[in-house]
């Protein structure tokens, strides 16, 4: 800053003023601070001119989620970082590869490096190491999950009730050997959509046959290997229900493979790019996961701003997206 007033021929003071955007600073004096601190790479430091005012605040907020490269969470960080921009805060994320020690491990780290509040996508089982964070008042508000051990604010979707209108759209297209394909039994989102089939195929009074429901596919290869071994049974299924969308990568894959992809009714939870453009085009169930970003953001800086608030889980619903696949009827 001493460079930037000696190059602007202003004082140290009116360099402050301009750095921190305050009132009262004639237009030509500014002109000539902006020039100097461009011409010399000036860029001020947040934290410690927060620090000097007596603010704890970093202008920065953590997202913690299973996969950034996945589209669903990249579009709930697009979410976060639009609210956040607003605000001149900046969007930190990490991904957590479904680890429950790399969860811990990068939540000790963000908090360790001060960024003012914290957005979660749980993977571990259970959240009690969150106590510590959340007595020293801490803001933390999860996503697509909600917390276990620990009362935080959650932002999540609809999962049982979406994953059950989806099966019933197959249902409904005459199915009733409805095969469901998930992700790891531990998530609460894989236990709640495999509720959702189940609760559809009771309420057809639809058999469930154990060979036509595989739990564990972690990615769209060990979907497809879980596809072909389920359509490869005696009795295989005349439709599918997959619960993520790289399971519905994995899942097409699979039908095309076999010949099958006009024959076997699919609908996915999750839509994701280019579904609708394959042939047939995929049936989904899609999140609205920027409206999740969005509100999970705008709840965090709520808490920040009033650490007394109430929390409280707000569900985002999801809809049913009809594209072609989801409406093959059994032959």
């Amino acid at each position: 800053m001493k460079d930037v007033a000696a190059l602007a021929g202003v004082s140290l003071k009116t360099v402050s003023r301009v750095v921190n955007r305050e009132a009262g600073v004639r237009e030509e004096l500014a002109a000539r601070v902006t020039r100097a601190a461009e011409q010399l790479d000036y860029r001020p430091n947040l934290t410690a001119s927060n620090l000097r005012r007596g603010d704890q605040r970093t202008g920065t907020i953590g997202l913690l989620v299973e996969d950034v490269a996945n589209e669903f969470f990249s579009s709930i960080h697009r979410g976060v970082e639009e609210v956040a921009r607003q605000r001149g805060v900046a969007v930190i994320a990490a991904s957590l590869d479904r680890d429950p020690a790399l969860e811990r491990d990068l939540v000790a780290a963000f908090a360790s490096r001060r960024v003012d509040g914290l957005i979660l996508a749980p993977t571990a089982s259970e959240q009690g190491y969150l106590t510590n964070e959340l007595r020293s008042g801490w803001p933390i508000v999860c996503i697509d999950r909600q917390t276990t051990g620990v009362d935080t604010d959650s932002v999540v979707t609809d999962n049982r009730a979406a994953s059950a209108a989806g099966v019933a759209h197959l249902l409904a297209h005459g199915h009733r050997r409805i095969g469901f394909i998930g992700g790891q039994s531990k998530l609460a989102t894989e236990q709640d959509r495999h509720a959702g089939y189940i609760d559809a195929m009771a309420s057809a009074a639809a058999v469930v046959r154990p060979h036509w429901v595989h739990h564990g596919a972690q990615d769209s290869n060990e979907a497809m290997v879980a596809a072909l071994a389920m359509l490869a049974w005696a009795d295989p299924p005349t439709a599918i229900f997959s619960g993520q969308n790289l399971i519905t990568m994995g899942t097409v894959r699979a039908l095309r493979e076999l010949g099958l992809a006009h024959r076997v009714a699919l609908v996915g939870f999750d839509d994701f790019a280019l579904a609708d453009l394959l042939e047939p085009a995929i049936t989904v169930v899609a999140q609205d996961a920027r409206a999740i970003g969005h509100l999970a953001a705008e709840l965090l800086f709520r808490r920040m701003a009033d650490p007394s608030l109430p929390t409280a889980t707000h569900v985002v619903p999801s809809r049913l997206v009809t594209r072609g696949s989801g409406e093959i009827r059994p032959e």
